[in-house]
């Protein structure tokens, strides 16, 4: 079976609405001594979504050493008890990853930290923000259409 994804897109020229944080967030970016935590947040969501991430070497390897990586556009949501929510971002206007884990999701935090991160791209005086995402993968979808994405092309999506 052949699956495809959708590039979604956000226009960010105009007004955008503020996220609403559940109770006991903070805000924070990469940091090299969260690596695994943000690593394992990533995995978790991704087998939900479909998709992988390799072992976290291949994955810190690969986050470090890309031409659009930028420490302060990997967002990162947690609490008390640790690391809930993750958007990984691309200095091209690109969210690479929105990933919530298990036990926070269905309470906000992926529409709020999906706000978030098009409220740094407006703030960086980008026009516009886009993702992919897996056809199959409804929910994730959903969430983004209710946040102003709209779609723009659909594709095969290959494996790498």
């Amino acid at each position: 079976m052949v699956e495809h994804f959708q590039l979604l897109r956000r226009d960010l020229t105009g007004p955008l609405p503020a996220p609403q944080w559940p109770a006991g967030i903070s805000l924070d970016h990469y940091r090299e001594t969260r690596a695994a935590a943000i690593h394992a947040v990533l995995c978790m969501a991704q087998e939900q979504g479909g998709g992988r991430v390799g072992s976290l070497q291949q994955w810190r390897q690969q986050f470090l050493s890309d031409a659009e990586f930028d420490p302060k556009l990997c967002l990162i949501a947690s609490n008390a008890h640790g690391i809930l929510g993750v958007a990984q971002c691309w200095t091209s206007a690109f969210i690479k990853s929105l990933a919530i884990h298990p036990t926070a999701q269905g309470q906000g935090l992926g529409r709020a930290l999906l706000l978030h991160s098009f409220l740094v791209f407006q703030q960086r005086g980008e026009a516009f923000v886009d993702l992919k995402v897996r056809e199959s993968n409804t929910r994730a979808r959903q969430l983004y259409e209710s946040a102003g994405m709209v779609f723009v092309l659909r594709d095969r999506l290959t494996k790498d």
